[in-house]
């Protein structure tokens, strides 16, 4: 059966433990798919094209410039994106070759929900929060953000979206601490980011920053479902947030001058987190 007209495309950085599942998934749905590399030091890219993948380097910029530049290389119009960490599962796949084989999709644009799954788990909690984020599109009718941290893509106006079903399987969490280490350089994006902007967040969200967050993950995004490993994940996210405000207000109130870290590859976070 042959391909429908789609190029997949994913962004990586040192994913060489994670990005063959989520190739092996998808390679029989596309005669493109790129993987465009910021520089791994693990093997990703051999392993990628080992698999049938086109490997672009690029250096890191942020996550829209990145997927932006990803868009540009890609052979066709319809465009499907995963992060290196992320699986469609077949009945997914069987949905948008299914979707192309009745012809053009009625849509420009399709949202498909994506959900967790921890360690030690195989599926999605049945309970588990699930994002819609567009990943399936055109790229007449629509880009990544420019935005260096806000990873979402920006339709033309009037431009309809339909959903798809099916769930993307995320494996995000490779331990408590890389997890950590994760949001903290991503504070760090966020940091620099609402500086650049000229955004200013109030004094008063330091102090409640942190317990908010943490009900946020762990009630609103149903983190307590998976029991202690959920409390866990939910408070490394609210530190993380905690940890954003923090950093602004420092350099804010100018109590250090050393600039903000490099620029470096960090594992996206869900799109609605990158809001303030």
């Amino acid at each position: 059966m042959s391909a429908p007209p789609l190029s997949i495309f994913l962004i990586a950085f040192n994913e060489a433990d994670r990005i063959g599942a989520t190739i092996r998934a998808v390679r029989d749905l596309t005669d493109d798919l790129v993987v465009v590399d910021s520089g791994s030091t693990d093997g990703t890219q051999a392993l990628a094209a080992s698999l049938g993948a086109r490997v672009i380097h690029n250096t890191w910029s942020g996550y829209g410039p990145q997927k932006r530049f990803a868009e540009t290389v890609c052979r066709h119009d319809w465009l499907l994106n995963l992060d290196a960490d992320e699986v469609v599962p077949p009945d997914l796949s069987d949905a948008i070759r299914t979707m192309f084989a009745a012809g053009e999709p009625a849509h420009p644009a399709y949202r498909i929900a994506i959900a967790e799954i921890f360690p030690g788990e195989s599926r999605p909690h049945p309970w588990a929060y699930a994002l819609h984020p567009v990943r399936l599109y055109r790229k007449d009718r629509g880009r990544y953000s420019p935005s260096p941290v806000h990873d979402r893509v920006e339709l033309d106006p009037g431009a309809s979206v339909g959903r798809l079903k099916g769930v993307i399987h995320h494996f995000s969490v490779r331990s408590l601490g890389d997890q950590l280490d994760k949001l903290n350089r991503y504070s760090d994006q966020q940091a620099r980011d609402l500086e650049a902007r000229g955004v200013t967040i109030p004094t008063w969200r330091i102090f409640v920053e942190l317990p908010l967050n943490f009900l946020k993950a762990y009630l609103g995004r149903r983190h307590f479902v998976r029991g202690v490993y959920g409390f866990l994940t939910a408070a490394n996210y609210a530190i993380s947030r905690h940890l954003r405000v923090a950093k602004h207000y420092e350099r804010r109130s100018a109590l250090i001058s050393t600039p903000l870290p490099p620029i470096e590859p960090a594992k996206r976070v869900d799109p609605s987190d990158a809001k303030f």
